[in-house]
This record gives C-alpha cells, sequence and structure tokens, in this order.
C-alpha cells in the first residue's frame, strides 16, 4: 500500500498555452508501464485545467508505451459551446506521442438516471473475494500499490489452472485513501486483469484503442467493476467494463480493443 493521496499522482504543472509537465507515477505502473487508465486521469486533469467543466467520454489511441517519469501534456480547444467544449489532449515523452485523446467536457448530471438495465453485483466484496495485494494472489504487485482491488472467484478460472469460462470478470475496487471520484472511475474503467487470462493468455495485452463514457458521480464506496469480452480473433481481442457504485449508479463506461499473445 502506498502513502500518496490519489490525486497527487495526477498532479500537472501548467507551462501557460495549454501546455502542462506531469511525472508518471510508479504506484500506476505495471513494470515500468503506466496504466492505460491513469493516462486518460491524467490526460483528463490537464484538459480541464482550471474550469468547471467534467469529463463526459475520452477517446483515446495507444501509440507508444511511456515510463514512469516525466511527460508533456499538450491540450488544444477544438470546440467551446454552452453544453459541450471539446479538446484534445496528448501526452508526449522523449519527443514522441505516446497517448492522443479527444475528451468532450460538460456537466455530469446530479439527478438520477430515468432508466438503466445494470447488472445485479453485491454492494460489497464477499468473504471469499480474492485481495489482489494479498499473498493468495501472488504477493503485492502492480496496481494493488495503488488501490484496493477484490476479484470474485466466481468466473475467474484461471485462478484454478482452467481455460473453459467465458470471458467474464467481476472486481470491487476504491482507492486506499479517500473516496472515488470521476477521474478514479476513468481509472476502473481500465483496471482488471485482461480477460483473456481465461483462456491461459498471462503475457502483456497492451490496449490500442480506448473510449470511455463517465455517467454520474459517483457515492462514497466501493466500485463494482463488470468486465467482458464478445469476441476474440487471433491476437485481438475487445473488453468491455461498467463502473457501478455503491448505490447502483454507473459512473463509467468503457470499451476497448487491445492485443494478447497468443
Amino acid at each position: 500500500m502506498n502513502d500518496t493521496p490519489f490525486l497527487d499522482t495526477l498532479a500537472v504543472r501548467p507551462l501557460g498555452d495549454g501546455t502542462f509537465v506531469a511525472d508518471l507515477h510508479q504506484d500506476w505502473a505495471v513494470g515500468d508501464r503506466p496504466h492505460g487508465g491513469y493516462l486518460l486521469a491524467l490526460l483528463s486533469r490537464a484538459a480541464v485545467g482550471d474550469t468547471s467543466l467534467d469529463p463526459l467520454s475520452v477517446s483515446a489511441q495507444y501509440l507508444r508505451s511511456p515510463k514512469v517519469g516525466p511527460v508533456l501534456l499538450r491540450t488544444e480547444r477544438l470546440k467551446a459551446g454552452r453544453t459541450v467544449t471539446v479538446v484534445r489532449a496528448v501526452l508526449e515523452q522523449a519527443g514522441q506521442v505516446c497517448v492522443d485523446a479527444t475528451l468532450t467536457l460538460g456537466e455530469i448530471p446530479d439527478e438520477p438516471p430515468t432508466w438503466s438495465d445494470l447488472p445485479d453485483m453485491p454492494v460489497n466484496p464477499p468473504p471469499d473475494a480474492v485481495d489482489l495485494g494479498s499473498s493468495e494472489a501472488g504477493g503485492p504487485n502492480g496496481l494493488a500499490r495503488a488501490c484496493d482491488m477484490r476479484l470474485d472467484p466466481r468466473g475467474a478460472g484461471f485462478l484454478r489452472g482452467s481455460t473453459s469460462e467465458p470471458l467474464r470478470l467481476r472486481m470491487w475496487a476504491r482507492p486506499h485513501q479517500g473516496q472515488p471520484d470521476l477521474l478514479f472511475g476513468l481509472i476502473a474503467g481500465d483496471l482488471t486483469m485482461p480477460v483473456t487470462f481465461n483462456l491461459g493468455r498471462f503475457g502483456w495485452s497492451p490496449t490500442v484503442q480506448l473510449t470511455a463514457l463517465l455517467r454520474a458521480r459517483p457515492a462514497n464506496g466501493w466500485f463494482r467493476l463488470v468486465v467482458e469480452s464478445k469476441a476474440v480473433h487471433g491476437p485481438w481481442f475487445d473488453e468491455d467494463t461498467l463502473v457501478i457504485d455503491s448505490t447502483g449508479r454507473l459512473v463509467c463506461q468503457a470499451r476497448q480493443l487491445a492485443l494478447s499473445a497468443k
């Protein structure tokens, strides 16, 4: 467990003209590769800047993987309207573009949804949920330094060496310090291990493209994550994630195209 508050890992320092510098934090990396959702949260913080706007959608192309350390963030306002503002945000390191994102900014609605159809899942992780920072899961590693993650063993066939389970996982997550917010919701949309673990594919699975929609400001408590894939074709697979807060509100929907080792 780390002692760095979540928002401190997303600190950006303005240089003027929509340019920022930041340091990619080790706690949000697997090895020396920063987590994809964390990169989106960092870009979102730069895109919002000193406005009162919220990120409503983020669509990103992952061109190359940056390493832990300093980066440059460039933002450009493409549209400024009464309801919607559109910003392009680019993350660069060593003179190369690593992530190129387009963000739609606006105001997250506070009223409850008129209609929703979400999967049923316990508000809190059950006693047999696997703590991904525990010795049972191989010891503290990766993102378990940055947040508390509990995996539902039901459906996680890879834990038992099975490769016959559907590509569907369920997990609970929250920051080690403080309560989840919109930016943590964006991270949660890309937080689980790849669902292709259930096929026995344990290699690195880089995200190629990811689009996330932020739908509601979260309540305190655990996030509930439901992650599934519709198809795996060769090395390519899709992964859809629903992030639901403790009151049953949909916080984030994320869909990505990724690569896995065969």
